[in-house]
């Protein structure tokens, strides 16, 4: 997202969006990390804010966002659910904090990950 979004006369920055879903979909069990675990692992042990790699906003013709999330997931989990309830946490996170409706999700794992 590179422009300011106006939801009902409130500007929110660009990252804004990207942060409230990079923290739901870090607070879901068995996320392991949102983009890669090379950059994002590495980037969010460091930085003292979550990392928003990995994480794809557009805003539609309707004002209704749509969202796209890449992550890495611990083995062992049932895909299909913990996609699930990513999408569930980051359309709730986006609705409370910002007052932004959710168009669509798209979840992609793009590795698993063993917990140490």
């Amino acid at each position: 997202m590179t422009d300011q979004m106006n939801v009902e006369g409130l500007f929110i920055a660009p990252g804004v969006m990207e942060t409230i879903i990079s923290v739901a979909a870090s607070e879901v069990d068995g996320v392991a990390s949102l983009g890669s675990f090379a950059t994002s692992g590495i980037r969010s042990m460091l930085a003292s804010k979550p990392s928003t790699s990995g994480i794809e906003t557009k805003m539609g013709d309707d004002s209704k966002l749509s969202v796209a999330v890449h992550v890495e997931v611990y083995y062992g989990y049932v895909l299909p659910e913990l996609a699930a309830q990513l999408r569930s946490a980051i359309a709730e996170a986006l609705a409370t904090q910002a007052g932004v409706e959710v168009s669509s999700v798209d979840v992609y794992i793009d590795g698993l990950q063993f917990k140490a």
